[in-house]
């Protein structure tokens, strides 16, 4: 980044540092505190209630009205609504959303393709989140198989350093500056696969090509190792024990990271990691067993804590799961068989439960139909002791109604006194 692109203006400085006071006051109050005590409790297991969270995918703009940004530079703006967002969640929402007193930057790092350039079509209609096609790039494993090239990695360290030291200006005497980044969300690899030989390849590739799909696989798993060492080498990975985002969607708070023979640089053992396979929910369990699952677990052992699932419904490859190393934190979708889970969780992993985001999507918001969605989850996993995390998320309209997070998160409390009284 040159000099120019991370200029400070005066203006953007004011306000950034008015929000950033906001937020500091924010994270410094009882609140917030008691906040982070119940997460810290909620890793061990010994949870006092079930946590509630929210998400708005398009932002901040669903929650506070007609949002215009008060910085001029584009890279300040999007400070700006980093704040406003943590500031939402305390402020409007009243989820446990938790906040700690830094700013958070990540290294700028570029991944490379693997060779082949992705390429998907799309119709006229679909918009930026519509419906697309995935263009295979390999098509045939067998003869295809050498196009595929290792990702290459690089890294402006001068530029992340420039722009740490410009919001170390803007921020001085309030608010630390971090280096704190993860560059990627999911190591689960079959999107990956996907990207490259399409759904429906992949899903063929079991009876087809059973041995070039395991080579993919395998490839892939490499890959990502290489890029772990590269990162552990340029000492770039950093912790994501506190309130990082973790798995998918939930807060990264654990006294067990770093581990006990923690160095002077993180490892992916001092590290949470996300591991999932959305796209393999049409194929049975023994598939998933034979060509994803040993993959992951290869990944797994790497890492200190293991969160495992997004939105497929895990109870049908529980058993193979399970076995994952490191595991504790288990993502139950809208999908999942919510009574199997809590019995198989027990207290052992946190149920990590998804709420259906249509109750608060759709035209009608019907209070009746929330609170069951709500106590259903909560009868069952009191039952079983489960530590318990209730997440709305992939949430991309509320109708205008930009109340409806935060009564959502009401009725949630009034489920929680309820069952749990």
């Amino acid at each position: 980044m040159t000099q120019a692109a991370c200029k400070v203006l005066p203006a953007d400085k004011a306000v950034l540092r008015e929000l950033a006071q906001r937020y500091l006051d924010a994270c410094n109050s009882p609140r917030n505190q008691e906040c982070r005590r119940l997460w810290h409790k909620h890793d061990l297991c010994r949870g006092e209630r079930p946590l509630i969270l929210t998400e708005a995918n398009e932002g901040v703009e669903m929650i506070i009205g007609e949002y215009r940004p008060g910085c001029q530079e584009q890279w300040a703006r999007g400070r700006e609504r980093e704040f406003l967002t943590h500031l939402a969640h305390f402020e409007v929402i009243g989820d446990d959303y938790p906040l700690e007193p830094f700013v958070d930057l990540a290294w700028q790092i570029t991944v490379s393709e693997y060779g082949v350039a992705f390429h998907h079509t799309s119709p006229e209609t679909s918009g930026t989140r519509g419906a697309y096609h995935i263009d295979a790039l390999i098509t045939d494993l067998e003869r295809d198989f050498d196009r595929l090239k290792p990702r290459t990695f690089t890294l402006d360290r001068a530029a992340s350093l420039e722009m740490k030291a410009a919001l170390e200006d803007v921020y001085d005497g309030l608010l630390e500056v971090r280096m704190r980044h993860h560059p990627w969300w999911s190591l689960g690899m079959t999107w990956d696969a996907i990207r490259l030989v399409g759904l429906e390849g992949l899903m063929l590739a079991m009876y087809d090509q059973p041995k070039g799909l395991h080579r993919l696989m395998a490839f892939l798993r490499d890959d990502n190792v290489r890029l772990l060492e590269w990162l552990e080498q340029e000492q770039l990975l950093s912790l994501n024990n506190s309130s990082d985002y973790i798995g998918s969607g939930s807060r990264g708070y654990t006294t067990a990271l770093p581990g006990r023979d923690a160095t002077d640089h993180v490892r992916p053992a001092d590290m949470w990691v996300l591991l999932e396979s959305q796209e393999t929910v049409g194929v049975g369990p023994a598939q998933f067993e034979e060509f994803i699952f040993p993959y992951q677990d290869s990944l797994a052992q790497r890492f200190g804590r293991v969160y495992y699932g997004c939105c497929e419904p895990v109870h049908t490859r529980w058993h193979v799961v399970k076995k994952l190393a490191n595991l504790k934190r288990v993502s139950v979708s809208p999908w999942c068989d919510e009574p199997f889970m809590a019995e198989a969780l027990g207290n052992n992993c946190v149920y990590s439960r998804k709420a259906k985001p249509t109750l608060v999507s759709t035209d009608r918001f019907d209070e009746e139909l929330i609170r069951k969605d709500l106590r259903d989850t909560m009868l069952a996993t009191r039952k079983h002791g489960c530590t318990v995390e209730i997440i709305m998320k992939d949430v991309h309209t509320l109708r205008g109604q930009r109340d409806r997070l935060t009564r959502w998160t009401q009725l949630a409390r009034d489920v929680t006194a309820e069952v749990y009284r």
